[in-house]
């Protein structure tokens, strides 16, 4: 993808030296990895001259210690609450009115729990500059009557605007204390993945640019299911030979998953940080991992008193929503309607053992065809729909 990347960059320079355009970023999001990010695209802006150098984040007004969040954000330049230890840069402002935070902007990245981009973006029509273009930084998608909906694809369909995507091995923790990482860049126009590629590439945080968007963000979402299963490894105690097995097969019902849905998913793209870079981190010391670690131990500890999810997610996350046990549902139920379940076994076991009350030793029961070579198993799906 490197050829890709230095000729698109090179369009890109060429096209500001002669129109003058400075873009403006608005990002629409302040949790935890929104925070992250800021402190990327802020680093950016303030450096390069294509990008204003003030950044605005839309923040869901909280109330932190008596005080309003925005209000400790700008003065102190840290989100005590979602990322406490590191320091915002000082172009970067909160700003708790959706609509405000978007004035004048350019440049949107979307980074938000999945299940509220409709209603944000609903709010946001009629708000915007002609010409704006996006990025998802969401790990999810939704589901509807016609089956997964991207959120690039919810994007343009709410507010009629191209929309790039990015994922990949991205721990903000890690990605904020400046720790070396990669992350992939989806995209349908080749300048404009260059153009985000500029926001956010850094020498910690290197960003590839990889052609169309599917690809990048079903890994995204269906990774997080898989690390249920990590997290019930973790809570039987079986070992990393065991956990790096259950990572192999679900990488290959991830990518099943994929090419049964979308169109023009390119193999090469598992191999890039979106997909199996971000899987490992993901089953390695994501909070789906951790989650179902507690719930497996709480089921196998006391049965039927065993904790809810909800309980774990309220007590463990400050806040965050866990993603993995909400796309279960919204997999298996697609997958049942399309009568798919007997294509994805690994996902409907961890399904069952989530919400059915499937033994927690069942997450090893792996059907012989996942051991077989694909020229044997069919393993390559045919796309039903786009």
């Amino acid at each position: 993808m490197a050829s890709i990347t230095a000729e698109a960059l090179d369009t890109l320079e060429k096209t500001f030296e002669s129109s003058g355009r400075v873009e403006k970023v608005a990002i629409i999001g302040a949790g935890n990895w929104g925070s992250a990010a800021a402190m990327i695209i802020g680093r950016n802006c303030k450096k390069l001259d294509i990008f204003d150098d003030n950044v605005t984040v839309w923040c869901l007004e909280e109330k932190v210690d008596g005080g309003n969040l925005t209000d400790i954000i700008n003065s102190t330049h840290v989100n005590v609450k979602y990322l406490p230890d590191h320091k915002l840069p000082e172009n970067v402002r909160a700003e708790p009115d959706l609509v405000k935070s978007v004035e004048g902007a350019t440049l949107l990245v979307f980074v938000l729990p999945h299940q509220f981009l409709a209603r944000t973006c609903h709010t946001l029509k009629g708000h915007l500059q002609e010409g704006v273009k996006a990025i998802s930084l969401i790990k999810g998608i939704d589901f509807d009557d016609s089956g997964p909906q991207l959120m690039t694809s919810v994007i343009k369909r709410e507010l009629g605007i191209e929309a790039c995507a990015l994922s990949g091995a991205n721990i903000a923790n890690e990605i904020a204390a400046g720790k070396f990482c990669e992350s992939t860049i989806g995209y349908e126009n080749k300048e404009t993945g260059a153009l985000f590629f500029a926001l956010f590439n850094e020498p910690n945080f290197r960003i590839s640019l990889v052609p169309g968007t599917a690809a990048v963000q079903v890994f995204g979402a269906i990774k997080n299911i898989v690390a249920l299963g990590a997290g019930f490894c973790d809570a039987l105690d079986m070992g990393n030979n065991t956990k790096a097995a259950l990572m192999r097969i679900g990488l290959i019902e991830m990518y099943r998953f994929a090419t049964q849905y979308f169109k023009d998913v390119d193999t090469m793209t598992m191999v890039e940080s979106c997909g199996m870079a971000d899987l490992i981190t993901t089953c390695m010391g994501g909070r789906n991992r951790r989650v179902a670690e507690a719930y497996g131990r709480s089921r196998l500890e006391k049965g039927d008193a065993h904790r809810t999810w909800e309980d774990l997610e309220a007590e463990m996350l400050n806040g965050q929503k866990l993603q993995g046990t909400g796309a279960a549902k919204e997999v298996y139920a697609i997958l049942a309607r399309d009568k798919l379940l007997d294509k994805f076994p690994f996902l409907v076991t961890l399904y069952k053992i989530a919400f059915e009350g499937k033994p927690i030793t069942d997450v090893v029961n792996i059907p012989e065809e996942h051991f077989l070579p694909s020229v044997l198993t069919g393993a390559k799906t045919t796309v039903t729909s786009a």
